[in-house]
């Protein structure tokens, strides 16, 4: 179906309300959880090492593949010349170009995702914050330059009342869904971000992780705090294993249990960071 966002995205079942008493599972994902924030991963290590061999194994294929396809252009296709085989050659290099313009970036996504890619959500402030690898996303066009920094990051802090989950599918047999956050401008449906919050559920099992963020967010009494592989108590160890040496700033990990706009200004204050 089309979409009401712009750019239009592709693959959109429609959209998740925000909102309490949603059907909820933490499932895997839940890593730590306080009355402040919680914490999801969105790439499970199981599933970051087969897609990392899949990937992996798929760009390894197509590099004799391309070869071959500049072979029959160039050196098998000279004496007789024969246009047929030319225009195979070239429809083969075409798309073995295509086909590593889109392997590639799943490649480097899995290749360079760190603990899971959490994404973390305070509810007393209502900021959501991602560390991710910028290959993390839905984007079929990227800068050719940006593959030559594979460890590329984006570190960002978003509102929650300008996120809107989307549905999306992944055109394939096995109708898998994924949960997109869409970052909009306030009060319009221009999207100037996204955000991959649960990739690749059957069924309704891609509103779970959604119907958990809505009641936490929604301070609901449907969820455990203590659902999570590090528990309430636990924050110091989680920290130390998760956060640390990943590349958050400082102002950020302060920020996560910051409990008023007041107090997440005197963070921003404190490290000179810009207020949003």
């Amino acid at each position: 179906m089309a979409s009401k966002y712009r750019p239009q995205i592709p693959g959109c079942i429609g959209d998740l309300d925000k909102g309490t008493k949603y059907i909820s599972d933490a499932d895997n994902r839940l890593l730590y959880a306080n009355d402040n924030y919680c914490v999801f991963i969105r790439k499970p290590k199981i599933e970051q090492i087969g897609h990392t061999l899949g990937y992996l194994l798929a760009f390894i294929l197509s590099i004799p593949a391309t070869i071959l396809s500049i072979l029959l252009v160039f050196v098998f296709n000279t004496s007789p010349y024969d246009v047929k085989t030319e225009i195979l050659g070239i429809s083969c290099f075409i798309c073995c170009c295509l086909g590593i313009y889109v392997i590639l970036p799943e490649l480097y996504q899995n290749l360079f995702t760190r603990q899971g890619a959490p994404i973390i959500f305070n509810r007393k402030t209502g900021k959501v914050y991602v560390n991710e690898s910028y290959f993390f996303n839905f984007k079929f066009l990227k800068n050719p330059l940006t593959y030559l920094h594979p460890n590329k990051k984006r570190i960002k802090e978003y509102d929650w009342a300008y996120l809107q989950g989307v549905v999306v599918h992944n055109f394939s047999r096995y109708s898998r869904n994924s949960v997109i956050l869409m970052v909009c401008k306030p009060n319009t449906y221009k999207t100037i971000d996204h955000i991959l919050l649960d990739p690749l559920r059957v069924g309704v099992g891609s509103y779970f992780v959604w119907g958990w963020v809505n009641n936490f967010m929604c301070f609901d009494d449907l969820i455990d705090l203590n659902e999570g592989k590090y528990k309430t108590d636990e924050e110091l160890q989680f920290k130390k294993e998760i956060i640390e040496g990943q590349d958050w700033p400082d102002w950020m990990v302060e920020a996560f249990n910051a409990t008023t706009h007041d107090e997440l200004a005197d963070i921003k204050q404190k490290y000179n960071v810009e207020a949003s």
